[in-house]
């Protein structure tokens, strides 16, 4: 009979996997008192265990006299049936613990590119050392579509901008974002310590999307100053920006967490201020709903991560920790 039907079958006679595994014992000790001691109970109540499950079944499970215990043969078709129940019991058990202490599972994660690229790795390297049996599911988007994901039920959690206040999803800070311009390195405010926003009322402005997290603070730096700037270009993504001020074009104003992408191309990042604008991120999950152990572990990887990178940048940081500790349930 397969386990899985034999299973069934035991389960709908309401026989449970401890009492399987207790006439186990005695059928390989063939002594009802030596398997008593190994199961830490006494021999009556043995002997009332399996007189329940030969009731149950209807049919007898061993023949027993004064000195002998042996199986019936409907004994010895039971056997092999309740070993490999109770050791597919032991073993989903086992799973089940492994994945309450965080020791496996999955983890769904909707992020900004900037974090994907910048945080992620260092942070999932560490935690992956320590919990190999753990995955990841990494799925790149733009701050609306994150929140979407993670609303959805498609991502465990998401790293992003902080959402619009709304009862369906719960911020937690991680970090907050200086912005700076992005130009060439040949580029007359290369040269510079920092700049002001103003800068852009003479330059070309290479804009990002309307909808992204980036665009609203730029938004909101220019209304705040009385600048109007018309972009003269969009786009939605940092490679498609910073290919763009590589050829010329324009400058841009971005997050300083985009300072490792842009220098991989020859770009440099300055402070833009007065005024100085930082955009706060974090870890967004759907309000009310429980994390599994792994991803709040790892949650506080992400955490060592951020101060890692401000420990390198110290004294030119252009983020900045906004939380030490991971949230917990």
């Amino acid at each position: 009979m397969p386990v899985l039907e034999a299973y069934s079958f035991i389960m709908r006679i309401n026989i449970a996997p401890q009492q399987l595994a207790a006439f186990i014992v005695v059928a390989e000790t063939c002594s009802f008192s030596e398997a008593a001691g190994r199961l830490a109970m006494s021999q009556p109540a043995l002997s009332r265990l399996i007189r329940l499950i030969e009731d149950t079944l209807g049919t007898r499970l061993f023949d027993r006299d004064t000195r002998n215990v042996t199986l019936t043969p409907a004994g010895r078709e039971l056997l092999p049936i309740a070993q490999r129940i109770v050791r597919e019991f032991d073993s989903s058990f086992s799973d089940l613990a492994r994945f309450v202490s965080g020791q496996r599972g999955r983890i769904s994660i909707a992020t900004l590119p900037s974090i994907a690229a910048v945080l992620l790795p260092g942070a999932i390297a560490r935690f992956r050392a320590k919990r190999p049996d753990v995955d990841f599911h990494i799925l790149d988007a733009l701050s609306g579509t994150a929140q979407e994901a993670v609303l959805r039920g498609e991502a465990e959690i998401g790293l992003t901008a902080q959402p619009q206040p709304d009862r369906s999803l719960s911020f937690a800070p991680l970090l907050s974002d200086e912005f700076g311009v992005v130009c060439r390195r040949d580029d007359v405010l290369a040269q510079l310590g920092s700049t002001t926003w103003d800068v852009f009322a003479s330059r070309p402005f290479i804009a990002m999307a309307a909808g992204t997290s980036v665009r609203a603070i730029t938004d909101a730096a220019f209304l705040q100053i009385g600048l109007a700037v018309a972009p003269l270009l969009e786009c939605s993504f940092l490679a498609t920006a910073r290919a763009l001020v590589n050829s010329r074009l324009g400058i841009t104003a971005l997050p300083g967490l985009t300072v490792p992408l842009m220098a991989e191309t020859g770009l440099v990042w300055r402070p833009l201020v007065s005024p100085s604008f930082r955009r706060p991120l974090g870890i967004i999950r759907r309000a009310g709903s429980s994390l599994t152990p792994a991803a709040l572990e790892f949650i506080g990887y992400l955490h060592t991560e951020v101060r890692q990178r401000e420990k390198e940048t110290a004294g030119g940081s252009a983020i900045h920790s906004e939380a030490s500790e991971a949230p917990t349930e």
